[in-house]
């Protein structure tokens, strides 16, 4: 048996680990942020699924039998080819999920005009991972990208309440609705982007839905797990939380309190 082991890049998986224990407090969990090579959004595909899957390894080093990237370019990137290519000659009776297809499952519950928004880092954007599965289920779905390549460095440098915030969700949020003024609903395609949600409502014509990544993945996890008891049987519960990170260890704990909430003892290694 291991813990539940949450990937991200850097600190946005935060926000995902918050709700997945809301949902599932009694597991044990280890989280891996690579923040001393983040971000992943402006690399290309072949160092993003390099980077993703070395961290794969050493989370099922650790005891790991379940990983979930909370992280959307990894997602994007490189979850295909580990699934498919990796996993088999690793372990098959291993698992790694993602973050894209929950949120995308929950499109047809909320979108009446069958205009989409997707608003994304640059990577995931330019991956057009989000638009492929949107019309794998919902092939009549219009749907519209905006990358917003300021909105992570405003989180991550505590600037997300700030005027700066506002100049640039507006103006990310204002060009997205210009290309279709019919999107009735959004999906925020990266895990700092919650903490900016009252400002992107401030910004966003009345009654558009935003769908957050967070409650949809820890309810996906939940009922993942329920549907393969031979995995749930392999995920230790304890009720315990692990951090680790490739950066130093004191510059996580500082930058981490924006997104987690709860005590923080991290620990340096390298992949």
């Amino acid at each position: 048996m291991g813990p539940i082991a949450v990937f991200d890049s850097g600190y946005g998986g935060l926000t995902v680990l918050n709700k997945i224990r809301k949902h599932l407090p009694q597991y044990d969990y280890i989280y891996l942020g690579d923040n001393a090579r983040t971000p992943y959004g402006t690399r290309s595909f072949e160092v993003v699924y390099e980077y993703t899957l070395q961290a794969v390894r050493r989370l099922f080093d650790m005891g790991a039998h379940l990983v979930i990237l909370a992280c959307n370019t990894a997602s994007a990137k490189a979850l295909r080819n580990i699934q498919q290519k990796d996993l088999p000659l690793i372990d098959p009776q291993r698992r790694v999920l993602g973050v894209i297809r929950p949120s995308v499952e929950k499109v047809g519950e909320l979108c009446n005009s069958g205009h989409m928004g997707v608003l994304g880092t640059t990577g995931t954007v330019q991956s057009e991972s989000y638009m492929m599965e949107i019309h794998k289920l919902f092939p009549n779905i219009r749907v519209t990208q905006e990358a917003c390549p300021m909105w992570v460095p405003l989180v991550e440098n505590n600037e997300f309440k700030s005027e700066g915030a506002d100049y640039f969700v507006k103006k990310n949020v204002n060009v997205l609705m210009e290309k279709d003024s019919l999107i009735d609903t959004i999906i925020l395609g990266c895990t700092h982007y919650p903490l900016l949600v009252p400002k992107i409502k401030q910004y966003l014509p009345e009654g558009v839905n935003i769908i957050e990544q967070g409650d949809i993945v820890g309810e996906s996890l939940k009922d993942y797990l329920n549907r393969h008891p031979e995995m749930n049987a392999k995920c230790s519960k304890n009720g315990t939380i692990h951090f680790y990170t490739t950066e130093s260890a004191e510059k996580f704990k500082q930058t981490a309190g924006i997104f987690f909430n709860g005590d923080i003892n991290v620990e340096k290694i390298h992949l």
